[in-house]
Formats: structure tokens, sequence, C-alpha cells
């Protein structure tokens, strides 16, 4: 039988929770959208009128438009709330194993038996996770990228366990919010797009970190040398010099792999919580509203 997803639940308010559930919305789908911190979900609610309202203000969008997504898209600190409808939960969370997989046991407890779960990690496999609850089957991860309004990629990471017709749904629902999705069925730290960012953005570091370069020239060269829209540099601090340090101790803690452990110099900028855009500073200053 064909699996029907029609109510998502998005865990984690941050920066890519609450762009997963606009974007959810915005294509039809019920959202609940969840955070442990009301402050959370209120600063998530007013990105999400400022980046409709200048959809508007673009002609992109009309005010009708606005209000049928808005209505499909409500919030709540109660997490038995958020779940007990979902047909499919979207973890969008810290970075780090434990913090995931507690929630996924909780959640199992709380999901209905035919929700379907899925990580945003760009790094921490399924198969990994779902040892932690009952469900190993109905497992995988959906890597969007950041930002998710925009960006059209999405990773399906899926294991031996899923179902051919778990796969099915999961690609098809991706298509439905008007994603790309790529399907790995072999899990790897990193999966594909990572793994190459990490290769570049290394290199890049090491010429920073080696006072060989300056960050804007770095960055200039690869964007005018090699075609990218965005130097390495610059883009580590857009998707969180944090969430970069700690998928790759992630990888490097459970590999033992060197190349994968993080730079001196991205585990200093991490320790004092430069984390990039978001916190003010990284390789770049940013002012701050």
């Amino acid at each position: 039988m064909k699996m029907s997803i029609k109510k998502i639940t998005v865990i984690g308010a941050g920066a890519m929770g609450r762009q997963i559930a606009l974007q959810c919305a915005l294509r039809g789908f019920s959202v609940v959208l969840h955070d442990s911190r009301q402050q959370g979900l209120d600063e998530a609610f007013k990105f999400c009128n400022e980046y409709l309202d200048g959809r508007i203000a673009k002609g992109k969008l009309i005010q009708e438009g606005k209000e049928a997504a808005l209505a499909r898209l409500r919030a709540t600190s109660d997490l038995a709330d958020a779940a007990r409808d979902a047909d499919l939960v979207i973890e969008a969370i810290v970075e780090q194993f434990e913090p995931k997989a507690e929630l996924f046991r909780r959640l199992d407890g709380l999901c209905p038996k035919h929700t379907l779960f899925a990580s945003n990690s760009s790094n921490i496999r399924a198969s990994r996770l779902a040892e932690t609850c009952g469900r190993p089957g109905r497992m995988l991860n959906l890597h969007f990228f950041n930002p998710a309004l925009v960006m059209e990629l999405v990773e399906v990471v899926v294991h031996p366990a899923v179902s051919e017709q778990v796969i099915d749904a999961a690609m098809e629902f991706c298509r439905a919010i008007g994603k790309a999705p790529v399907l790995m069925r072999k899990e790897i730290p990193g999966f594909i797009v990572n793994r190459i960012f990490r290769a570049l953005t290394r290199e890049a570091i090491s010429l920073y970190e080696g006072g060989y370069a300056t960050a804007e020239d770095i960055d200039l060269a690869v964007v005018k040398g090699l075609g990218h829209p965005m130097g390495p540099l610059r883009l580590l601090d857009a998707t969180g010099i944090d969430v970069s340090y700690l998928a790759r101790m992630d990888e490097y803690l459970e590999t033992g792999v060197e190349s994968a452990k993080p730079n001196p110099i991205l585990k200093q900028m991490y320790e004092r919580g430069t984390w990039g855009k978001k916190s003010g500073k990284g390789f770049y200053t940013y002012p701050q509203k």
C-alpha cells in the first residue's frame, strides 16, 4: 500500500527547522513546529512573517498566500502535542548524537506507529539513530541545505532496514515540497555534498591558518577561479562554525580518520562562540541587528 504523508512535524525552530517547516506549509502540508524554548518559536514565527512579507513585496506571493501558509503552520513547546498526529517527523536540532538519540527515543513512545522519522543531520547516520528506537525501518536522513527555502537539494540517505515503500514515500514528499532529492542507498558520514565541501574547506582553512592569504582573498580565488557562487570561508560563516565543527568532530570520533578532524582554528572559534553570521563574527565580522 502506498504511504501517505500529509501531516509534518519539525523538531527544532532554529535556522534550518523554521525554514523546512515554512517550505512544507507553503506547499500545502499541515505543519507543527516544535521547540522546547518559547523564545525560539517566537523568533521562528517572526522570521516566517518577515520572509513572506518580503515575497509579497517582490511580487512573488499574494497576501492570501501568506495567510494560507501561516494557517497551516502552528507552534508548540509540548513534544507530545507535536508528535501525536504526525505522518513524518523531521528532526533539526543540535548536530550531536546523544541529543538526537534521546529525542528519537522519546518520539518513539509518542508518535503513531506509522510515523516516519527523519533526521536533517548532515553527518549522523540514520542507522545509528535507529538503534535507539523501535522503528529502524522507518528511520532515514532527509538532509536539507541552508537556506532551505532557496536550496533545492535534499539528500535522502537510507540503510538496509528501510523498505522501498518508505524510500518512495520520502522521495515523493521531497518532490511535493519543491525539492530535488538525491538518493544514497549506502551510508557514509558527510553524505555526498559535505564530503566534497569538507575537502575544499579543510584546505581553505589551512591556508588561512597558515597566514598564506586573507579570508577575502581565499574566497575570491575560489569564486573567480573555480566558479563557485560563494567562497568556502564565507559559506562556513553562513552555515555556522558550530555546525561544521560538531559534524566534523562527530565523524572524527566515530571513524578516527585524521582527515575528518577539525582544523585547530575551527575548534578555537567554536569554543570562543565566534560561530559566523549568527554570532556576529567568524572568518568575517557581521553587523548585528
